[in-house]
């Protein structure tokens, strides 16, 4: 279709930069969100070349959801937008369908023309009740909750930077066609850090690369892993929500790059037997009046005494929140201790098989890092259970606590269980949402094989909450 009679907004990637690190700074200062409100609906207003703001939401397994509103509509209108929140998978019952989204003003993202369409904006949106609360089954309402109630008494600045892997694989919607192929194709087996200029893996990575820095990531490295077709795109830290925001970005960007190639990005914790899997490593640090409270020279691996107390709480509840850290089947295969995998229930400065991890740094980039997070679990949820367990949590009278031999269950059935049975999985979420996220990992798992064994089977592709198929998903 011709294109020559239409005149919408192409900025450059340069000029996308300059617009979304002025965006991510006013975030950052906390500059008042009614301030931020009228600055954005006066650019959309006197910017003639954007046509439609995109709004994006997660339901309780993380997955994203988008609906475009017409600029002028949503300029008039943005107090008053409904949907249907039982067609959303853990949201509300048909009998009380009706919910309402409000738009973040804050979290506003200018987006290049070639990935998401000339002359549109994209935003993140807060899912509210019809009375008019904040909906408890919205994870990053409440971890925007918490985050700013932790700045408010406490004076915290929760920061988070997560390095994401995924795979790249051949042929477009590659997860999709798992069931009848039963394979994943490489488009790469050069292994850790061995790309040439020009292949298509790391034509992928500079891409995908590129559209990050224009959008404001301020990217720090990316290279293949260690795994054949595996990548890892890094970026700064940010405050949790923006952070966690960034990680739905991430592989929207992904996932949008690779369909343009012909291919496909999985973030699948363990497409493939007998390589690495994907992991979601979580760096989490906290700061108060600008200094790094997990920072003390003199401590233990230069961990103050509050940084320990936070590892500690998070040891002892590693296995209530793991179902929160790793959400599917596939995630267990990831759980394995031959390819270095952080099932262990400990603390290290050295060992890449402990839960956590505590890097080498210095007063300004000393922070934990929790390693047994899978790339598909929700990244509101992830932030929020650990950020909450490691300030509000309990701390086991447990013998060598940081290193005793404790282990993450192996399978999602023991997973399952864990978190029904705990209650401080209760003090996190509510029971509605805590039975609601359980019942829909059972009915997960009860699709796919209790014992994983050797091969991938399709089910645990097929009936992946990140596989985008609606179709699939209602063939039970």
């Amino acid at each position: 279709m011709s294109t020559e009679l239409r005149n919408f907004l192409s900025l450059s990637y340069e000029e996308l930069e300059e617009l979304n690190l002025k965006a991510k700074e006013q975030r950052k200062q906390r500059v008042a969100a009614d301030k931020i409100q009228e600055e954005r609906l006066k650019y959309l207003t006197d910017q003639k070349g954007i046509k439609a703001v995109t709004v994006m939401f997660s339901d309780l397994e993380g997955r994203l959801h988008t609906l475009d509103y017409d600029k002028k509509f949503l300029v008039k209108s943005f107090d008053n937008l409904t949907f249907d929140g039982s067609s959303i998978r853990g949201f509300t019952a048909q009998r009380e369908s009706d919910l309402r989204l409000g738009i973040d003003w804050s979290a506003f993202y200018f987006a290049p023309a070639d990935i998401f369409g000339a002359g549109k904006a994209l935003v993140f949106g807060e899912v509210i009740d019809k009375n008019g609360s904040a909906y408890t089954g919205d994870m990053r309402g409440v971890l925007k909750s918490f985050a700013a109630t932790q700045f408010k008494d406490n004076g915290y600045n929760l920061n988070a930077a997560n390095e994401i892997e995924g795979f790249l694989f051949e042929g477009v919607d590659a997860e999709k066609k798992f069931p009848e192929k039963g394979r994943f194709d490489y488009v790469n087996t050069g292994g850790y850090y061995h790309s040439l200029p020009g292949d298509p893996l790391r034509t992928f990575i500079d891409s995908v690369a590129e559209i990050q820095r224009a959008m404001g990531f301020e990217n720090e490295k990316d290279h293949p892993e260690v795994a054949p077709s595996q990548f890892e795109i890094n970026y700064t830290y940010g405050d949790v929500v923006t952070a966690a925001d960034q990680i739905q970005l991430y592989k929207l960007i992904c996932r949008q790059v690779a369909t343009q190639m012909g291919m496909t990005a999985s973030f699948l914790p363990k497409p493939v037997v007998g390589v690495n899997g994907s992991g979601m490593h979580t760096n989490m640090s906290i700061t108060k009046e600008g200094k790094n409270l997990f920072w003390d020279p003199k401590g233990e691996e230069k961990l103050s005494s509050f940084g320990w107390d936070f590892v500690d709480r998070i040891l002892t509840h590693g296995n209530d929140i793991c179902l929160l850290m790793n959400s599917s089947v596939n995630s267990y295969r990831r759980l394995d201790p031959h390819f270095e995998a952080p099932n262990q229930i400990k603390a290290s400065a050295v060992d890449r098989g402990s839960m956590v991890r505590i890097p080498i740094g210095n007063e300004k980039s000393s922070r934990v890092e929790v390693r047994s997070v899978a790339p598909d679990a929700n990244p509101y949820m992830v932030l929020y259970s650990i950020f909450k367990s490691g300030l509000d949590g309990d701390t086991a009278k447990l013998e060598n606590l940081r290193q005793a031999e404790r282990y993450l269950p192996d399978n999602i059935y023991t997973a399952i269980e864990n978190f029904r049975n705990a209650s401080w999985t209760t003090k996190l979420l509510g029971e509605d949402v805590k039975a609601r996220f359980a019942d829909l990992k059972q009915a997960s798992a009860d699709r796919c094989p209790r014992l994983l064994g050797t091969f991938v089977k399709p089910s645990e592709v097929q009936f992946h909450h990140e596989v985008y198929n609606q179709f699939l998903w209602n063939q039970f």
